[in-house]
Order: C-alpha cells, then sequence, then structure tokens
C-alpha cells in the first residue's frame, strides 16, 4: 500500500463537521529562503472531509507540508465573529508510504490538530 495524506475538519462549538471550509496544501522548500508552494486548493465536504487524498503514491514524497484552514471564511459564512483566518499547521512527513491524517478540530476561538489514524 503506498502513502497518502488526508485531513477532516470539525466544529467543536457546533458539534459537527465542518462543511465547506477551504484547505490548502503547501509543500515548503528547504531552501534558505523557506519558499512555499501550492500543491493543492480544496473544500471539505459534508462530512468536514475531503472526497479525495490530497495527495497519494507517486506525489507523496518525504518533506516539510503546511495545510492552511480557511477558519475565517468558514465562520463568516455562519454569521459568526472572526478571530482566527487562515489556521495554519506545519508537520513532517519522514516515511511517504505511512497514511498521514492530519485533523482540524476547530472553534471561534481556538484549534487544535494531532497525527490521526
Amino acid at each position: 500500500m503506498s502513502g497518502r495524506l488526508t485531513t477532516h475538519v470539525l466544529d467543536t462549538s457546533m458539534g459537527k463537521p465542518a462543511a465547506g471550509m477551504r484547505v490548502q496544501l503547501w509543500r515548503l522548500e528547504t531552501s534558505a529562503d523557506g519558499a512555499k508552494t501550492l500543491l493543492r486548493e480544496t473544500f471539505t465536504n459534508e462530512d468536514g472531509r475531503l472526497d479525495a487524498p490530497l495527495l497519494e503514491g507517486e506525489t507523496f514524497a518525504a518533506g516539510t507540508y503546511e495545510l492552511t484552514f480557511g477558519v475565517g471564511d468558514y465562520y463568516r459564512g455562519l454569521a459568526h465573529a472572526v478571530f482566527l483566518e487562515g489556521v495554519p499547521v506545519r508537520f513532517q512527513v519522514s516515511d511517504p508510504e505511512s497514511h498521514y491524517h492530519v485533523p482540524l478540530l476547530v472553534a471561534p476561538g481556538g484549534y487544535s490538530t494531532y497525527r490521526g489514524s
């Protein structure tokens, strides 16, 4: 089995998946300038998940990545006051043959994340 990168977003303030949230995947370069390359931009579905992995197979390589979640736009769409804008989650992939799942638990005033399974 080849590796893959997945995510999902749960809105803990509403007790439900965060549908329609923009998710951007960036690859960070190891050069001194720290350049970032946008690899993918997509939106969560009704279950707060993506319809396909962000990366898988040969496109999934070791390196440093960043997921940026469009939390501000999501909460503006729900007519909530916005504190958080884009929430970045930077992580390291050392074994591209593994499944990396990076979920986000979010509320209008805070968030948490972890490496899921």
